[in-house]
Formats: C-alpha cells, sequence, structure tokens
C-alpha cells in the first residue's frame, strides 16, 4: 500500500478520521505495517502497552485476562486497539489472537504524541473525544450503581 492508500485507510477508522488529513499523513509515514498468522498472539493482557494497532486486514479475538477461555469479542477490519497507549504508559487489558491471517498497522505512542505536537487542532479534537468518552462512561456507572442499590432493597 502506498502512503495514501493508508492515509485513506486511517480516514475510515472512528476515533482517527477526525485528526484530519495532515495529521493522519504523519501516522501513515510512520506507522509499521505487520503481518499476523492465524492462531498468533499480537499481545498479551497485562503486557505493557506502547502502541496502537488498526486492523488492516483480518480478524482478532479479544480476550480479558480474567475470561482466558471463556467469551471474547471479535474485531475486524477498521478496528483501533489499545487506543489507551497512544495517549498514556498502561497495560494490555486483553490479549489479542488472530482469528486468520491478518494485517495490522503498528502506531507507536511516540509517534502518537509527536503527531499531537505539531497539529494541537487534531489534539483538540482528540481532547473533545475522549471527554465525551469519559462523561458516557461515568453515566453508565452511575446507571448501573442505582440499578444495584435499587436491587438491595
Amino acid at each position: 500500500m502506498t502512503i495514501e492508500d493508508d492515509i485513506a485507510f486511517f480516514e475510515r477508522v472512528p476515533t482517527l478520521n477526525m485528526l484530519g488529513r495532515a495529521a493522519l499523513r504523519i501516522l501513515a509515514i510512520g506507522s509499521e505495517s505487520r503481518y499476523v498468522h492465524s492462531g498468533e498472539v499480537l499481545f498479551t493482557a497485562g503486557d505493557p502497552a506502547d502502541s496502537g494497532f488498526v486492523i488492516q486486514e483480518g480478524a482478532f479475538d479479544l480476550t480479558a485476562r480474567q475470561f482466558e477461555g471463556g467469551d471474547s469479542v471479535v474485531v475486524g477490519r477498521g478496528t483501533l486497539i489499545g487506543e489507551l497507549a497512544l495517549l498514556t504508559e498502561t497495560v494490555r487489558p486483553v490479549t489479542a489472537t488472530a482469528k486468520e491471517p491478518s494485517t495490522v498497522l503498528r502506531i507507536p505512542r511516540t509517534l502518537f504524541l509527536k503527531m499531537l505536537e505539531g497539529y494541537p487542532d487534531a489534539a483538540a479534537t482528540l481532547r473533545e473525544i475522549i471527554a465525551k468518552r469519559a462523561d458516557q462512561s461515568t453515566n453508565e456507572i452511575y446507571g448501573v450503581r442505582s440499578l444495584l442499590e435499587r436491587r438491595r432493597y
């Protein structure tokens, strides 16, 4: 794929599409393509996370550590895995295993943060997205809390 193909691909990825074409060009130039065989583990829950991955082709089974051998979520083309790792030091909350031959684009945190420094408008947009998600998560937590409190009585 060319850089232009990668930019066009990133424009179809939720979260990344909000950053703008110029910022996505930086990510496309600096991202690393990686082929993952069917059944191969891309990363394991608990591992230090220093990058995000966008699934270019294929699909991955995401399994949380406490659910090994149990339920999992399958994600495919255009999914950004590990977006929090683009912004801060963290550990992988899930194990990602390729369900079929797959290709991912790895975006290192250092590249992502440098891009945000150079594109303050992209950083502001991302901050708004994160704030909305945090607000939504907080509301959902309060909703669950109120349901649990009602069941106690």
